[in-house]
């Protein structure tokens, strides 16, 4: 995991930018990013959005195009990570980051590639939909972004393709929203003392207590 980030929040916003990459593979040591997609949401309504093919500079395996149907005749022509990155960061501004499994995947893309072209860190905020659809849907077996559109009854066509996966994830994160602010209602989360991001319990060598849900960028704990 790439540590030049943002913290990963936990809440319901009205306005934040969703995004999605397709790659090459799944370590951003040796694979490469081949599209990205982003739409900026004002008032939980999508009102622009950036996408773009990312020629790599390598061959796209098999593996890869049989996932997200992406080929090498596909970004031939296509702008190279740094124009498209830089885009991208453009686009995104100071705006908090919306995605599915960006915690474990896309921002380790997003934050190795920034640090090698550009020297610098991606500190925007986050939310992972992931966490959000665990805590919000433990009914459903799988938490994947087809599973949690499936359950909202959300279209999952086109899916694997970054700009209808971002599409597809902001339906679903407005509808957990839902969900995930009745919640918070009923039972206000507990907030870290050190960095303001929202506390999980876990299980330590001494029982339960509460530990910061940005470890470990951030180590705040607090006693249950």
């Amino acid at each position: 995991m790439t540590g030049n980030r943002g913290k990963r929040l936990n809440q319901y916003i009205s306005d934040y930018v969703v995004f999605d990459l397709e790659t090459t593979g799944v370590r951003p040591d040796t694979d490469e990013i081949i599209e990205i997609s982003a739409i900026r949401v004002r008032e939980h309504k999508a009102v622009d959005e950036y996408s773009t093919l990312v020629n790599p500079g390598m061959h796209i395996p098999a593996a890869a195009s049989r996932v997200n149907h992406i080929t090498d005749d596909m970004v031939a022509e296509a702008p190279e990570l740094a124009e498209a990155l830089g885009d991208f960061l453009e686009f995104v501004g100071n705006d908090i980051l919306v995605g599915h499994n960006i915690h474990s995947f896309d921002l380790n893309f997003i934050c190795q590639g920034a640090l090698r072209i550009f020297g610098t860190a991606v500190d925007n905020d986050y939310i992972d939909t992931l966490y959000m659809a665990r805590q919000c849907l433990p009914e459903l077996s799988h938490h994947k972004l087809s599973d949690v559109a499936a359950y909202f009854h959300i279209s999952t066509e086109g899916a694997h393709r970054a700009l209808a996966d971002c599409a597809m994830n902001q339906k679903c994160y407005e509808e957990m929203g839902k969900i995930f602010r009745q919640r918070q209602k009923a039972q206000p989360g507990i907030l870290c003392p050190k960095c303001g991001s929202e506390m999980v319990k876990r299980k330590g060598m001494y029982g339960e207590f509460y530990g910061c849900s940005s470890f470990p960028r951030c180590r705040g704990t607090r006693k249950i």
